[in-house]
């Protein structure tokens, strides 16, 4: 038997409320905390993944000038993949708005993270220790404790040129 086909297509205005639920969910809010502000990705430009007619994976971004910064990177079905593509269909748009770079931020504890990106050509641009530490007083949700135990102190930015 063969895998249903995965699409890859940009956000629509019609998407916004599921994407609203589907961030709160995945993030435990509809508003993410990042270099000290606060950021809504269902109102965010971003690429769906799906397949079967199930959403698998999302990607939302926004573009600062000369720079692309994905704000949001979910594949639901992991190691399949979705990840990769979304990052890819992000590269193209950054290379159409005359983008010279790609950065996201993600914090200390996301190993997973470090590992995906890195191995998609992104390189370690800047650490700020205790950033995560000072979203918590814009948005008290966020857990003091993350993936594989780890205390969620520093946001860790990430680049790859275009």
């Amino acid at each position: 038997m063969t895998e249903p086909e995965t699409s890859i297509r940009p956000v629509h205005d019609g998407d916004r409320p599921m994407l609203a639920w589907l961030i709160a969910e995945l993030w435990g809010s509809e508003a993410v905390a990042v270099h000290g502000s606060v950021l809504r990705p269902a109102e965010l430009p971003g690429y769906i993944a799906e397949r079967a007619g199930r959403v698998v994976g999302l990607l939302t971004y926004q573009v600062l000038g000369a720079v692309l910064e994905i704000v949001t990177l979910n594949a639901i079905d992991r190691r399949t993949g979705v990840g990769t593509r979304l990052v890819e269909a992000c590269a193209g748009t950054a290379r159409r708005c005359g983008c010279r770079e790609i950065r996201l931020t993600t914090t200390n504890d996301n190993i997973d993270a470090l590992r995906f990106y890195q191995r998609r050509g992104f390189r370690l641009a800047e650490l700020r220790p205790g950033a995560v530490d000072r979203s918590r007083q814009q948005k008290p949700g966020i857990p003091t404790v993350g993936d594989y135990g780890i205390p969620l102190r520093d946001e860790i930015d990430l680049t790859r040129a275009v």
